[in-house]
């Protein structure tokens, strides 16, 4: 409790003015979350991982209900009158997230449906288009329930007294101030000086020496790594380096121009053709990246006019896509297929185009969907499919293609196979696999493909030797699901909550609260083991865990080491509170 007070202090301090002023007009709750925010997850689903992503509920659940049970109705902790812009933000939310009747409400949470910081950046331009004037999009943030942020923004707020400090005026450009005077800004600054209170380092940014697998060197001490996405080893294998090296003699480090244009090169189609072949799939398409391959893919796919359904744990870079492509998007909860079925019954008839977006394996979790329940779903309601396999290709199935082998489906099944050159292929970008034509349509007019400089030539040699050796040595494959489950199988033994973790090479312990899940990442790191903190807001505070990825080259010994380490870590920090 002390240091959690010591932290929200801390943010406070480093508040600008305006933001202390604001605060002043809001009710005891919304400050008290507005000062104990943390910093999240760098990885995960969240706009710039520092607001939730949470699934909206399609009816409000029993454990919402006892939580806010004892919250007084707004107008009480207001003091005021209902405000006229309520109706309008409870239609426009109902409407949004295809909400059932009476789920939102005044005494409800924007955060409770779902509201991530693309949302409410449409819900602003929208409340200002209806009131024909500015909103502080601040304001969503700092009310505690729907109720006081309608208040909010018609000016309702409780008396201030006298004397207190307001905020300063500005000029007729009320936006126009440097980045460092930006709300936003300031909240990161206090955010980091939480996750940074006292002595504890800084978890994000760590310089690493060398290459990273098993074993990682930071700061000149060998640590038993945990915290990359080396699944296979491949990342520094011979075979990978040599290829980028000889690649970069023959063409550049640059391709320097659009594929389209003139950066096309051998190793691209090569790539491609080997990558279709590997996940059974007509052909293929390499992005630079893989977070603007989602990005890309279902922005210019999609439009007004169409459904794009996530996953509630969906990676960011699928939900600016989504947002992006002007379509209508919504959440349903985590690998619920039957909620997904029912979505699509309200929502499918009404919608030109649809499609659900899913992952292979979730990096938070480490839980499989249950891809034949979403391939019967999709095909009855006449949508499509899309699958990210970012961490589930060389993972899952006996020669790592994926949930498709894994699950014993036919990939053809899948309209859109989505993954990335980063983790298991060892090297840098994205790639899409599906049908001849989706391929030569992305191929022609995607911007972000058609408009962007092609992969490097040692980024192509680097992926395109990783995929030969993972095609050769299916062991590999094999090596790292022993691991993982010997992982699995020690921590439950010593009483570590892994949570859904099945059958994947990323296995989360789930400490109970964000400031033990930092303590235990820095007590981690002196004991010799680095593994990353994933906390609130990008996880709710009572599961914030340590993220453990699992890779091929640990040895027995390393896993046992790391799970007695935590278990002692663990053990310290309950003696302690």
């Amino acid at each position: 409790f002390d240091e959690r007070f010591e932290a929200a202090l801390a943010r406070c301090s480093t508040a600008h003015a305006d933001e202390r002023a604001a605060l002043l007009g809001q009710n005891l709750e919304a400050a008290i979350a507005w000062a104990n925010e943390a910093v999240g997850d760098v990885e995960q689903r969240t706009n710039g991982a520092l607001d939730p992503m949470l699934g909206p509920e399609w009816t409000e659940s029993l454990a919402h209900r006892a939580r806010h049970a004892s919250r007084a109705p707004y107008e009480k902790v207001a003091g005021v009158a209902p405000s006229p812009s309520l109706t309008f933000i409870l239609a426009w939310l109902s409407d949004e997230f295809q909400l059932a009747a009476g789920t939102a409400s005044p005494e409800t949470s924007l955060r409770d449906h779902g509201l991530d910081s693309l949302a409410a950046t449409r819900l602003v331009v929208a409340l200002e288009s209806h009131l024909g004037r500015r909103v502080d999009a601040s304001l969503l943030w700092r009310s505690a329930t729907i109720g006081e942020f309608a208040n909010a923004v018609d000016g309702a707020r409780v008396d201030v007294p006298s004397g207190t400090p307001t905020v300063p005026e500005r000029d007729a450009h009320p936006d126009a101030l440097p980045i460092s005077q930006w709300p936003e800004y300031r909240t990161l600054l206090g955010r980091l000086a939480e996750a940074t209170a006292g002595e504890a380092r800084n978890p994000y940014f760590a310089v690493h020496e060398g290459v990273s697998g098993a074993i990682a060197r930071v700061s000149g001490r060998e640590l038993l790594n945990f915290a990359n996405y080396n699944y296979l080893g491949l990342s520094g294998h011979p075979l990978v380096t040599r290829a980028a090296q000889t690649a970069a003699d023959q063409y550049g480090t640059s391709v320097s121009a659009s594929r389209v244009a003139s950066g096309e090169r051998p190793l691209h189609a090569e790539l491609e053709r080997e990558l279709a072949q590997f996940v059974g799939a007509e052909g293929a398409l390499v992005f630079v990246g893989g977070h603007a391959t989602n990005v890309a893919v279902l922005s210019h796919l999609f439009g007004p006019g169409d459904l794009v359904l996530c996953d509630a744990l969906i990676h960011n870079s699928a939900l600016q896509g989504a947002a992006f492509s002007g379509a209508r998007w919504v959440t349903f909860p985590h690998n619920d297929w039957a909620a997904c079925d029912a979505m699509l019954t309200e929502l499918r008839p009404r919608h030109r185009r649809a499609i659900v977006v899913i992952e292979g394996a979730y990096s938070a979790d480490g839980d499989i969907p249950d891809l034949a329940r979403f391939v019967d779903v999709k095909q009855r309601h006449g949508a499509m499919l899309m699958v990210d396999e970012a961490h589930s290709l060389g993972v899952l199935g006996a020669t790592g293609r994926g949930i498709a082998e894994g699950a014993n489906v036919d990939p053809a099944a899948i309209d859109i196979l989505m993954g990335t050159l980063s983790k298991t292929l060892a090297s840098c970008g994205g790639y899409v696999a599906g049908s001849t034509a989706l391929v030569e349509y992305l191929k022609y007019t995607a911007p972000g493909f058609v408009y962007s400089v092609g992969i490097t030539p040692p980024n192509a040699a680097a992926a395109l030797a990783a995929l030969r050796l993972l095609d050769a040595e299916p062991e590999r494959v094999s090596r790292l699901r022993a691991n993982a489950e010997r992982f699995a199988a020690y921590a439950r033994e010593v009483g570590l909550d892994i949570g859904r973790s099945a059958g994947t090479a990323v296995i989360p312990v789930i400490v109970g609260d964000s400031m033990r899940a930092v303590r235990m990442s820095q007590d981690l790191f002196a004991r010799g083991v680095n593994v990353q903190p994933m906390i609130s807001p990008a996880v709710p505070n009572d599961e914030a865990r340590l993220r453990f990825f699992v890779s091929s080259e640990h040895t027995d010994e390393q896993l046992r080491a790391a799970v007695r380490a935590t278990a002692d870590a663990l053990a310290s920090e309950v003696a302690s509170t």
